[in-house]
């Protein structure tokens, strides 16, 4: 039977439009919440949604960026999101202990980039030299962090204390001080505004052994939707491949974007600061694929903190703070091997 073009032509347009309805509802939405504002240190996750390979997974990511008027950490127990950006370890630690049930499902850094910065030539080259230095600026959260392991396994001391409110002024007109920081971003200010690369020692090559850029999610997620959680990873673990070591020139822009503060260019100045000093890639991910977790170093970091008086031993279920099912399979590293040929 001959079928008259003018059918065909609007029946062939009725079939598109029911596969692209098809193909749009196949995308589930996933509402995923930063702990700053967007930057370089999110970039894999920018990579991801910018490249399509979140689409490819079935997802449809919406990025909600924190900010210092932003608190997204009760969104997730609440249901308001999906997935959570956190800082380190202690965040997931006071959940367990505090019976908020979410758990930590992949750390896309294997090293906290918390660090101490001095200036060159004045005697604090190693963190065992900062320990001497007669002022340190640390910010409040620090204090009662990071601060409290300092002086229990490295000797610094409550006298050396003064406030840091995130400006880098004080420290740069005392070249005896030293300075917290974030080691992907802050030496990068110092340079523009004094000149001088400072001496930078990161807490984690120090001992400070916790992951970072850890991602949570609600406990009844992983039990109910692991494929979703499962989607969510390794899509996000492609992410940061192709942002370290491919073409992150869409990613950087939309950042910058999101973000005016966070031009393309300091972006590109922090990816090579994380890539130097292996803060996303490096120790267990090299063999594991990036995000990977060990529950002995979870166990390892937790002993850290009771022993600077942070924690009571047993006080937090360690079981409960992280799960290994959905990282350490390799994904991502034929991507690595192929861009960077590593």
């Amino acid at each position: 039977m001959h079928v008259p073009a003018l059918t065909i032509r609007p029946l062939a347009l009725a079939l598109a439009l029911a596969a692209a309805a098809f193909a749009a509802q196949a995308q589930e939405k996933v509402v995923f919440a930063t702990n700053w504002k967007a930057q370089a240190g999110h970039g894999g996750f920018y990579q991801a949604l910018v490249d399509g390979t979140y689409k490819k997974y079935g997802l449809d990511v919406d990025i909600q960026q924190g900010g210092p008027m932003v608190n997204n950490r009760p969104m997730l127990p609440a249901g308001k999101i999906d997935f959570l950006m956190t800082g380190n370890l202690l965040q997931s630690f006071d959940n367990v202990k505090n019976g908020v049930p979410t758990v930590v499902v992949a750390a896309f850094f294997q090293k906290d980039p918390q660090a101490m910065f001095a200036h060159p030539g004045q005697g604090f080259d190693t963190f065992k030299d900062m320990a001497k230095a007669p002022v340190a600026f640390i910010g409040k959260d620090g204090q009662f962090s990071f601060w409290q392991w300092m002086k229990s396994e490295h000797g610094f001391k409550d006298s050396q204390l003064k406030p840091y409110t995130f400006n880098v002024g004080p420290f740069l007109a005392d070249k005896k001080s030293i300075q917290q920081g974030y080691a992907i971003s802050e030496p990068l200010s110092i340079k523009a505004q004094a000149g001088f690369d400072p001496v930078v020692q990161l807490l984690a090559d120090n001992g400070f052994s916790t992951y970072s850029t850890t991602i949570e999610t609600r406990a009844d997620l992983v039990k109910t939707k692991p494929e979703t959680v499962r989607k969510f990873v390794e899509a996000s673990i492609i992410g940061w491949n192709n942002y370290l070591y491919g073409d992150n020139k869409a990613a950087n822009e939309m950042i910058a974007k999101i973000n005016p503060d966070s031009p393309v260019a300091a972006s590109q100045g922090s990816i090579e600061l994380m890539k130097k000093m292996g803060i996303v890639d490096s120790g267990e991910s090299l063999a594991k694929g990036i995000g990977a977790m060990d529950e002995a170093r979870v166990k390892d970091f937790y002993d850290k903190m009771v022993k600077a008086g942070l924690y009571k031993p047993g006080e937090v279920d360690l079981s409960k703070v992280v799960t290994t099912q959905f990282v350490n399979k390799g994904v991502g590293l034929d991507i690595r091997k192929k861009l960077a040929g590593k």
